[in-house]
């Protein structure tokens, strides 16, 4: 058995970040277990720019912004174990993991990191009519298909879901020389940034239809065309307006889902909205000693905020080792008219700091006031020209409004219209 003061679960840039703040932080012994066979995550394939603006000032591609965090891990002492899967997390943050060289590793940590980043939802949760013909899958398949493998999946798209992976594989298979035939969106909203909309539709004439969706997949072995159809307010297929549109390849993009197994068998609370822990201000679960952070959490639009908010976790596990636990007096916060979620979904009123709430809210709104109310009194109420799903907002609790606070006092993010 080995031991360490902090194991990170997820080498991606959620725990390299975690771990480098936690090293910063003055925690000794740190490992990270990842199970690709590189660091960097999601980002190794994700070849276009638009990464860093946020953090680092500067527009960067994946790769890049993958590469920074791993040069810095490579330069401490933090031991890193990649091709390597965690099996289980006990009630003692005892750690089972296995790989070709170790064989089954026992860690016993003082306190862990949970980053294990999202998976995308398959054709097998959608209920598509039609057969498993080849063909169909998801965006991020996709992406590395034609990415890391240098394999055009195929000539005529058509893409089911207008999240930000979907809308960036629109543009990268056109530049790679299919024709992209339409992007459809159940949701009469897009999923995505408003600036891949613009950048990765407009730019390239690519449709966009929303309240549209795919009813039928044709073809035996290889897809040979869709039936599509707009969808009622209950998001029932309108009969009357189904449409054929020949294609060979349908590629998805209709949610992420945070990878929580391991969560969950630790026992750890899951919040029903983001699928991810329930956790405090500094990304601590309801389980002594671990902290979760990244896409496993709730998933993020910007990579950028996912460093910040591990760095985060990073610190709170650092403070948790060296220090132990500290006095907590919990309040929940809540969400309001408007919002879907809001984490963290608890704030520990004796932290003395200021505390950022991130949410998204369930609508688009235009020229609406997030309003942010603690034990019925408005702390804050900012005008925003507009607001939509597919963008994480954020509202920040002052440190002095905290600390008036008691165990049964509100708090409360709403939209005004």
């Amino acid at each position: 058995m080995m031991n360490y003061d902090l194991v990170v679960v997820g080498g991606g840039p959620a725990g390299m970040a975690a771990a480098l703040k936690a090293k910063e932080c003055g925690v000794d012994s740190i490992i990270i277990l990842e199970r690709a066979e590189t660091l960097g995550g999601i980002l190794e394939q994700c070849i276009h720019s638009g990464f860093g603006l946020t953090y680092f000032k500067e527009e960067l591609s994946g790769p890049e912004y993958a590469a920074r965090f791993i040069d810095l891990v490579e330069k401490t002492d933090i031991v890193v174990k990649t091709d390597t899967m965690v099996l289980d997390i006990d009630e003692n943050n005892l750690v089972t993991a296995v790989n070709k060289n170790d064989g089954l590793l026992k860690i016993q940590a003082k306190a862990i990191v949970l980053a294990m980043g999202c998976r995308e939802r398959p054709r097998g949760a959608l209920e598509i009519a039609g057969s498993r013909c080849s063909g169909i899958m998801t965006a991020g398949t996709a992406q590395k298909y034609v990415n890391l493998d240098g394999y055009m999946p195929g000539k005529k798209v058509v893409i089911l879901g207008s999240g930000d992976i979907g809308l960036i594989m629109a543009r990268r298979m056109t530049l790679e020389g299919a024709e992209v035939k339409v992007v459809c969106e159940l949701m009469p909203f897009s999923g995505g940034l408003n600036r891949n909309i613009v950048q990765c539709l407009n730019d390239y004439n690519i449709p966009l239809r929303l309240s549209t969706t795919v009813v039928e997949c044709h073809g035996k072995n290889r897809l040979e065309g869709v039936t599509i159809a707009q969808v009622d307010d209950h998001l029932q297929p309108i009969e009357s307006t189904k449409e054929y549109i020949e294609c060979d390849t349908l590629m998805l993009s209709v949610g992420l889902i945070p990878e929580n197994e391991l969560t969950k068998n630790v026992g750890i609370a899951i919040d029903r909205v983001t699928n991810g822990a329930v956790v405090d201000e500094m990304r601590q679960t309801d389980h002594k000693g671990v902290f979760a952070c990244g896409n496993v959490l709730h998933v993020h639009d910007l990579v950028d905020y996912v460093t910040m908010e591990s760095q985060l976790a990073g610190q709170g596990a650092a403070e948790y080792i060296l220090n132990g636990e500290k006095e907590t007096v919990y309040v929940n916060s809540t969400t309001g008219n408007g919002v879907r979620y809001l984490v963290p979904q608890r704030v520990n009123i004796r932290n003395g700091n200021d505390v950022k709430l991130y949410f998204r809210v369930g609508k688009i709104f235009k020229n609406a006031k997030v309003v942010l109310e603690c034990d019925g009194e408005v702390i804050s109420s900012k005008k925003k020209v507009k607001l939509a799903p597919g963008e994480m907002e954020n509202v920040v609790i002052p440190a002095d409004v905290l600390a008036k606070m008691n165990e049964n006092s509100t708090i409360v993010v709403r939209v005004e219209e």
